[in-house]
Formats: C-alpha cells, structure tokens, sequence
C-alpha cells in the first residue's frame, strides 16, 4: 500500500518567516490596544505614534463617523444576513451609491463589503475574447481578479508607457483590451502616468480600469482621487474604491457606466455570493464622503504633513520618489534587517509596516510609512528622529 501524503504537510511557515520568530523581530498581527486619536496608538501598552495607517484623512475615530454608525446599528442592526441580490440590500445602500456616482461622474455604483471584493468583482469584466493589459505592480487584489477572470493577461513593467504601447500595437484587433492601474500605488506611493495612458487608450481603442482606493478622497481639488487630480476623470471607463483608507470605515465599490454596473450586479460572483456591508459601515462611508465633500483642509493637512516627512527623509539621504502623496517606502534589502529596522522603529516609539516577500520582490524588502491629518509637525519630526537613530544603529547607508 503506497504511503497516504497529509494534505497539510505543505501548511508550513516559510523559512524567511520562521527565521523572525526568534529574534523578536515578527512584524506582522501586532496588536492595537486602543487608538486614543492624534496619530497615536497603544500597544503593548504604551503610545506609539502610528506611521502606518492608511486612515489619510483619520476620519476612522471622527466622532460624526462613530455616531452616524451608532445610529444606524440601533436602528437595522448590526448585519443584514444576507447578500443584495437577495434581502440584504438597503435603502441606505441605494443613497450611497447615488451619492457616489453623483460625487464621482459616473452613471452608477455598486456598494460591495470591501475593497477587495470590488476589485474581485471586475473578473466578471475580463471575458475570453478579451486581453488584460496590467501595470507589473498592481495590488494582490486585482492580480486574483484578473486570475478569476477569462482574459489573458500581461504585465507591462510599472508605468513603462513605451512597453504598454508595445502590448496595444500587438494586440488582436478582434479582442477587447482593458488597460487596468492603480491611481496611487498601494507600496510606493507613486501615481500611475494616468495622461500617458488615456493617449494610448484613445488610440487603441482600451477601457481603462482604475483601481482608486488610496487616492479617493486624498488627490484632486474635490477629492476625486488621482483621476480628477491630473483632470481626467471623464476618461476612466471603471472605477473601483474602498472605504478603509480616506473614508476611515470597512467596505468597496464598483463605479461606472450603467450598463456595465448592470451587469457586475448580475454577474460578479464576488457579490453576488457575499454578504452586504453592514449598516454601521454604511452609514459611516456616507457621513465620510460629506466630509471629503465640505472639508478640503483635511486633504491640505495631510499632504503638507506627508512634504515635511518626503523633504526630512530626502534630507537624511534616503533615495524618495518624486510625488507628494502620505506614503513613502524606504528600501532596505533583505527581509532580517528589514524587520529589525521595524523593531528599532517600535523600540523608537514608531509604529511602522514591513513589506516582505512576496509583497515585494525577493531582496527588496522595505519599510513603508505613512502620515494622517492627524498628525503633527512635531510628530513627523519625531518619526525622521526615529529613522535616523535606527538607520545609524543598524550602519544602513541612506537611499
């Protein structure tokens, strides 16, 4: 009798993982014991400042937010126990939908529970006949959408116009092509060169899909995300969003044109099959979204707060890309040192994330930062200090 293989012998932590453990350098699952506001947080209970977040507006503990969730979890509940095909849509998901795709310019919306899941309902749009152009550096999201999907799919090298414009001069005539970015990249902090492919769209004959989740309600004079900010926010075909970044709350959407939003609500199997976004969230997006509308100083306190941190990273010696978005990532090579850049950081007071592999390519591991409008000159300062003293600790050259 040949020997039984247990199913759950691959269920191993890599080596690279393991190797963390010990030293006390684990990066991942910290937990927060409570987020008492102004940028800060508690764990292992003392206050850090919070360098990692992508609450970019730090709307998550806007007392209108809390309330308006508060109030509408008393009055529908804590879930809807159902998905919106079904019995789980609510009056309250209608208004924000409506509200978006009014705030947005696009004909409709469809509210899903997260990001995520928005962008996994976009598989239903990579049909076989298609072809999926992508930028190499899109979110894990979009590369399991385009997976679900029927489309073949190639990568252009991130924001490489000339290869892009390669893969739509080769392109089959008979195909529909879909060229899918992201406004803001989720680890860098660079914006996609939005200008440079709606030419090559237009000339070609592409969709353009946008996945704008860390961008809506940070760039553009009205908050419309990278989109409105380089004055092109009538050229993206599709848009898709979250609530857990500048809406400080949980949950996705889809936006677009009518007949497409139609159809994803008839055809995404990631709605489709999933629960709706709870009341509370709902509720809380809806009130965030008044916010990015009425209070454009938010959006000014955060990218002044994320120049200081840019201009005193590049003035220790760290190579930061060009853009003034709140993210910045500093390249620290293998995963060991990386992660005990991060302990140091803690140690410091700063509560920082790691990015490993396969979140980034092999020996480009690195520490990525973030400020809110929350916090302040002072504070900024006091996360340059903590990068210099751990960087000179540590005897990593800058850049």
């Amino acid at each position: 009798m040949s020997a039984v293989t247990d199913p759950f012998s691959k269920c191993r932590l890599p080596g690279e993982i393991e190797a963390l453990i010990a030293p006390g350098v684990y990066p991942f699952y910290v937990p927060v014991e409570e987020r008492p506001g102004g940028g800060e947080a508690v764990v292992g209970g003392r206050r850090v400042l919070m360098a990692g977040s992508n609450d970019y507006l730090a709307l998550s503990g806007d007392p209108r937010l809390k309330e308006a969730g508060a109030r509408a979890l008393r009055r529908l509940g804590a879930g809807n126990s159902g998905s919106r095909a079904l019995n789980g849509t609510l009056a309250l998901h209608q208004r924000l939908e409506e509200e978006l795709a009014a705030f947005l310019g696009h004909e409709a919306v469809m509210v899903v529970s997260t990001g995520y899941q928005a962008n996994l309902a976009l598989s239903a749009l990579f049909g076989p006949r298609d072809l999926l152009l992508a930028d190499r550096d899109i979110h894990a999201s979009l590369i399991d959408a385009a997976r679900l999907g029927l489309a073949p799919l190639r990568r252009y090298r991130h924001n490489d116009l000339d290869q892009l414009e390669r893969l739509l001069a080769e392109a089959d005539p008979a195909a529909g092509v879909l060229v899918l970015t992201e406004g803001m990249f989720s680890v860098g902090g660079d914006l996609c060169d939005l200008p440079g492919i709606v030419k090559l769209a237009e000339r070609h004959g592409a969709r353009i899909v946008l996945d704008s989740a860390h961008d809506l309600g940070l760039l553009g004079p009205g908050g419309r995300g990278a989109a409105e900010h380089f004055g092109l926010q009538p050229a993206v075909d599709v848009q898709t969003l979250t609530f857990s970044k500048c809406f400080g709350t949980l949950g996705g959407a889809v936006a677009g044109p009518g007949h497409v939003i139609a159809y994803l609500r008839h055809s995404a199997r990631a709605a489709l099959f999933s629960a709706s976004l709870p009341p509370a969230c709902t509720a809380a997006a809806l009130a965030a979204l008044d916010v990015v509308r009425t209070e454009p100083e938010r959006r000014l306190a955060v990218l002044s707060a994320a120049e200081r941190l840019r201009s005193g990273l590049a003035a220790l010696g760290f190579a930061v890309p060009a853009g003034g978005t709140p993210t910045v990532s500093l390249r620290v090579g293998d995963a060991m040192t990386c992660c005990r850049f991060w302990s140091g950081l803690l140690e410091e007071g700063v509560l920082a994330n790691a990015m490993l592999p396969p979140g980034v390519p092999e020996g480009r591991a690195l520490i990525r930062l973030s400020v809110t409008a929350a916090h302040t000159a002072a504070q900024v300062d006091r996360i340059l200090d903590a990068v210099s003293a751990v960087a000179t600790r540590l005897s990593l050259p800058a850049g």
